[in-house]
């Protein structure tokens, strides 16, 4: 699941984040010595993610598919495209700032592009131009950049709220969360109320494959994980991810 977390300002962020990891690291002391000799070593706190997993996944059933499921059936698809179209532009924004931390000049170009085209020909990014006229999307976080930067992903980790993610991911969600456009917005109940509807959009994108998920006869803990690790690997060497797998080993 994927579920997004708003703070009321810079100081209850700062704090919140601080406790997360100081519970994470006595998390990951306690932990340790649980993981059986057959553990995978990317994920040597498999017990206590797990344990997360399902509290996610029973908020999940409980709130989150339940409105997002409302959502899809009220809202029309051209306003659900123009609602995540919006999102996606200003998405763009910390994409183009970590497009240049990684020194990739052509996608740093072409999200600017996109970027320009989409907020003024597109109604300030209700329409997609940008991909109508073939112009690539690049998105890039601050975990994508520790990672061009030879930064090592750590072990898997399955955060509270947040869904899967690893060390290197989490230590990064700081800077960007200050680079999330959404979370910027001073006025706290337009604030609260974007964030709303952009969880609730991205939640209903993923309906169809979470049924077929649940359909499906596997695991789905350890699916979810080799999907998630298998495609930030990816995404962090575009789409050619060297053979050695110590490059991006925890």
């Amino acid at each position: 699941m994927i579920v997004s977390h708003t703070f009321h300002d810079g100081a209850s962020r700062g704090h919140a984040c601080l406790v997360a990891f100081g519970l994470l690291l006595i998390s990951m002391l306690l932990t340790a010595c649980a993981s059986g000799p057959n553990a995978d070593p990317r994920d040597p706190l498999e017990p206590l993610n797990r344990g997360v997993y399902r509290f996610n996944n029973s908020l999940d059933e409980a709130v989150f598919k339940p409105v997002a499921s409302a959502y899809r059936d009220v809202a029309p698809v051209r306003v659900r495209q123009g609602v995540g179209n919006f999102f996606g532009n200003l998405e763009d924004v910390w994409s183009l700032v970590n497009n240049a931390l990684q020194f990739k000049g052509e996608a740093a170009i072409d999200t600017l592009r996109r970027i320009g085209i989409n907020t003024v020909l597109g109604w300030g990014g209700i329409f997609d131009i940008a991909t109508e006229m073939d112009i690539e999307k690049h998105t890039k976080d601050f975990g994508h950049t520790l990672g061009r930067w030879g930064i090592g992903s750590g072990p898997y980790l399955v955060l509270p709220f947040l869904g899967s993610s690893t060390l290197r991911d989490t230590l990064a969600l700081p800077v960007d969360w200050k680079g999330d456009l959404v979370l910027q917005v001073s006025n706290i109940p337009t604030r609260n109320t974007a964030t709303a509807l952009r969880l609730v959009d991205r939640r209903s994108d993923l309906l169809k494959a979470s049924t077929m998920l649940e359909e499906a006869a596997l695991d789905e803990y350890t699916f979810i994980r080799e999907a998630f690790l298998q495609r930030r690997r990816s995404v962090i060497f575009d789409g050619n991810p060297p053979e050695d797998d110590k490059a991006e080993s925890p």
